[in-house]
C-alpha cells in the first residue's frame, strides 16, 4: 500500500486513534502522507523481545498487548494497548528494544509511522513529541499497577479489572478470546480462569459463549474490580485529555 494511500478519504481516518486526532492540523497534515494502513490480524507478533523495531503503531481498533515472557515458557500481559495510544515506544525513548513483546489480542487496524519520520517529529519537538511522552508516563503507570494487582488482588478482582480495560479499547461489551489465552495473558492456569468466569456469569455480570465473552452488567463488573482499574483509567484521563472515555 502506497504511504500517499492514507490520505485516501475511502480509508479509516487515522484520527480513529485519540493521539493522532489530538494533534494540531498543522502537525497532523505534515504525518498524513507518511501514515500508512495496516492489518493486525488475531495473534500477530508485533515484535518480540529485544528486536529493533522499526514502526510506530496508532492503532485505530483492536487491541496489542505487551507481554513479558519468562525462561520456562510462560508470560504474563503487562499492558494494553487500544486506540487511544501507541505500539513502540522503544522508538522514541533511546533503548531501540524493549525486553516485552507485542501481540494482537483483537484483531483490528492500525496506522504506521516508520522510524525515520518519527525521530524527525522528535527533533522537531512538537505535539506529538509531548503527546508520546504523556502517553508512555500512562503506560508506565499502568504497568506499575498491573504488577501491583497481580500480587495483591484476586484473580475475580483482576479478571473484572481486565475484562473492564478490555471493553473500554473495544469501545463495546463484547470480547472474542478463549479462556486459555485469558490465562496465559493473566499468568495463571485455565482452569482457575474457568472458574472465576463462571462464578462472575453465576452472579449475573457477563454471559460466556465458546471463544468469546459478553458483559451484560457493566456497572457491578466495576463496583467488583479492586482499585486498580479506576486508578489507570483516572491517570490516562489526567494524561491524555484527549482519550475517549468509555461508553
Amino acid at each position: 500500500m502506497s504511504k500517499k494511500a492514507a490520505a485516501d478519504t475511502s480509508l479509516p481516518d487515522p484520527r480513529q486513534n485519540c493521539l493522532l486526532a489530538a494533534l494540531p492540523t498543522q502537525d497532523y497534515e505534515r504525518l498524513l502522507p507518511d501514515l500508512e494502513l495496516v492489518d493486525m490480524p488475531l495473534g500477530w507478533t508485533m515484535s518480540e523481545s529485544g528486536d529493533h523495531v522499526n514502526y510506530l503503531h496508532f492503532p485505530i481498533s483492536g487491541i496489542v498487548s505487551l507481554i513479558y515472557a519468562l525462561e520456562d515458557g510462560s508470560f504474563s500481559e503487562t499492558a494494553l494497548v487500544g486506540d487511544e495510544g501507541m505500539v513502540g515506544i522503544s522508538i522514541f525513548m533511546g533503548g531501540e528494544s524493549m525486553p516485552s513483546s507485542t501481540e494482537v489480542q483483537s484483531p483490528g487496524k492500525a496506522y504506521r509511522l516508520s522510524r525515520k519520520v518519527m525521530k524527525r517529529e522528535f527533533a522537531l519537538g512538537g505535539q506529538l513529541q509531548h503527546l508520546a511522552l504523556l502517553f508512555t508516563q500512562a503506560m508506565i503507570c499502568q504497568t506499575s499497577q498491573t504488577a501491583v494487582c497481580n500480587q495483591h488482588h484476586t484473580l475475580d478482582q483482576q479478571m473484572c479489572r481486565w475484562l473492564l480495560m478490555s471493553m473500554d479499547r473495544l469501545h463495546g461489551n463484547e470480547l472474542v478470546i478463549t479462556q486459555q489465552m485469558i490465562g496465559r495473558l493473566l499468568g495463571v492456569r485455565r482452569e482457575s480462569v474457568t472458574q472465576t468466569v463462571g462464578q462472575l456469569q453465576k452472579d449475573g455480570l457477563i454471559e460466556r459463549g465458546r471463544g468469546h465473552i459478553t458483559v451484560v452488567n457493566r456497572r457491578k463488573l466495576e463496583k467488583r474490580a479492586c482499585e486498580c482499574y479506576a486508578a489507570v483509567k483516572d491517570e490516562y484521563k489526567r494524561l491524555l485529555p484527549a482519550v475517549r472515555s468509555s461508553k
